[in-house]
């Protein structure tokens, strides 16, 4: 199996998808916003509102299409049950990140709100789920807004189109829109959703003038595609990018950096699927079509359109165009333990080791050995990907809104416990969101049981302190924490492990490094820069050691 495929199978495993833990009714709070009024449920201090339209996906005859406008109702909405969770492929058994869904539609655009009792004016944190932009759901557990909500926050949790569904692009498609593009209809659903909580979120408590958006993997590369798009310019104003990882990805119609194009992509994947034309595809079951384009081989990713995304996220970056916000990013320790399908599979030997990377890294080889030596192979193939994905990926954003003037703050999430530590998933992918969220009780059935201890709450409550502060101020504060620095010239970064501990220059050489293995692929044109690590990276290119 190729490579190139992997992003895309190994999401099946990503679908955590629990609602969240039943309250009692105390009162049935209701909200008048510009929308319509809706009623939620209020407990412990918070309003509850879930499932609120904001948008319509085109469905059927109609799919593929931007968000239209939500229908109006009249009355006052029930919003009390969180909406069906978009389309997408059934998880895979056993994984971790696997939980039951109770309902799909491709009309799957609704949102949640976790509002304080006597919220006015305040800050607004927005979640874009993870799931590799092909599972995933609003509804899910673990993100469960109540914790964050309760330090005076109002949250917004959203669902948005994924998969096939939500990211193809055809040559007819594009012959339809106004503007020649096609794809993206993903990230337009999400910008929809900010749009909807600027002309609506004050009546929920809510100040549109203080928006914070966040996520984690897939979600961390959304928050990107809306810092890059011109579309989603002044819709918030601070960013929040856990375990983001600023891959290469497909332009629309040119073959560059290993990708086939997307809209090429979308046609050999309805080829594959039996569809001549649009029609056909538009005539397929939702259900079929999240199932068999991701078995087809497509691949789900934004497309460089030159409208929505106008560049490559690095381009953008570098030249200083995506929006000027402060920014928190960071990564986890273990990030590959709980996706080693993501990690090339070990040489048989030391010797062999080495021989595989001199011959593919060339003048960088010594650079790599030192941070990921032939001693240990079987972790150094862990630790590659990890730091090529997620650990660059956060250094550079925080380095680069420190270049533009606006506040970074990069954060390295290392913390262990009992049960991740005998499953071999220390600091695993996505196991910061129950201590950020404080959602322990609530995580999928297979996933390592966080112990009910006064240690891990008060890591949680720490985490949750410098989130909410964050989204509040552009601060990262916690009662009882240390002071977190901003990246700046001493490339400060705080530790979260068995508390918090600050530090600087995170893991030297390791930015440096896979800075200057993007900058040489992408000046070669046909190479990627993602998951093509170690003793499976092609041969670099010499001769070009910085981008700008």
């Amino acid at each position: 199996m190729r490579k190139s495929s992997f992003a895309s199978i190994f999401a099946l495993g990503l679908a955590a998808l629990a609602g969240t833990p039943a309250v009692a009714l105390v009162d049935q709070p209701v909200a008048r916003a510009p929308a319509g009024a809706v009623r939620g449920v209020e407990a412990d201090g918070l309003r509850v509102f879930k499932g609120i339209p904001y948008a319509a996906a085109p469905t059927g005859a109609l799919r593929w299409k931007p968000p239209a406008q939500a229908p109006a109702w009249s009355g006052v909405r029930d919003a009390r049950d969180f909406g069906p969770a978009c389309w997408q492929p059934k998880p895979r058994a056993g994984s971790i990140y696997a939980s039951p869904l109770k309902a799909f539609s491709e009309d799957c655009l609704s949102l949640n709100v976790w509002a304080p009792d006597a919220a006015k004016k305040a800050p607004v944190l927005v979640w874009i789920h993870g799931g590799s932009l092909i599972v995933g759901s609003s509804g899910e557990g673990l993100y469960d807004g109540a914790g964050l909500a309760r330090q005076g926050v109002v949250v917004v949790s959203i669902n948005y189109r994924l998969g096939v569904l939500g990211y193809l692009a055809h040559p007819e498609l594009s012959a339809e829109s106004p503007d020649r593009v096609s794809g993206n209809y993903g990230l337009l659903d999400q910008i929809a959703a900010l749009k909807w909580v600027q002309r609506n979120i004050a009546a929920f408590g809510g100040d549109p003038a203080n928006v914070t958006i966040a996520g984690e993997s897939a979600g961390g590369l959304s928050v990107m595609y809306l810092m890059a798009s011109p579309a989603a310019r002044g819709l918030f104003h601070k960013a929040i990018a856990q375990s983001a990882y600023m891959i290469s990805t497909p332009q629309l119609r040119e073959p560059r950096f290993g990708h086939v194009p997307a809209e090429a992509m979308g046609a050999a994947t309805a080829a594959k699927l039996g569809a001549k034309s649009l029609a056909d595809l538009r005539a397929m079951d939702a259900e079929t079509l999240a199932t068999s384009a991701l078995m087809a081989g497509f691949q789900t990713f934004g497309a460089v359109d030159g409208k929505i995304l106008p560049k490559q996220l690095v381009d953008t970056f570098d030249a200083g165009e995506q929006a000027p916000v402060p920014i928190l990013a960071g990564f986890n320790s273990g990030e590959i333990r709980s996706l080693r399908i993501l990690a090339p599979p070990p040489p048989a030997s030391a010797a062999a080791y080495e021989t595989e990377i001199r011959a593919r890294y060339g003048e960088l080889a010594d650079d790599f050995l030192k941070l990921y030596p032939s001693d240990d192979v079987a972790e150094s193939v862990l630790l590659a990907p990890r730091d090529a994905l997620y650990g660059w990926t956060a250094e550079r954003l925080v380095a680069k809104q420190t270049r533009l003037g606006a506040s970074g703050y990069l954060y390295y999430f290392d913390h262990g416990y009992p049960a991740a530590d005998a499953a071999g998933l220390h600091g695993f992918h996505a196991a910061e969101l129950p201590y950020v969220f404080g959602t322990s009780a609530s995580v999928p059935p297979a996933w390592p049981k966080i112990p009910d201890t006064p240690d891990e709450a008060a890591l949680s409550a720490t985490m949750i302190g410098y989130w909410t502060s964050f989204a509040r101020d552009g601060v990262p504060r916690a009662k009882g924490a240390p002071d977190w620095k901003p990246y700046g010239t001493e490339r400060a970064y705080m530790t979260f492990a068995q508390g918090a501990q600050p530090g600087t220059r995170p893991r030297p050489g390791m930015y440096e490094l896979n800075e200057a293995v993007m900058c040489r692929r992408r000046a070669q044109g046909d190479l990627s820069w993602n998951w093509n690590v170690g003793v499976v990276s092609p041969p670099l290119p010499s001769g070009v050691s910085s981008c700008r």
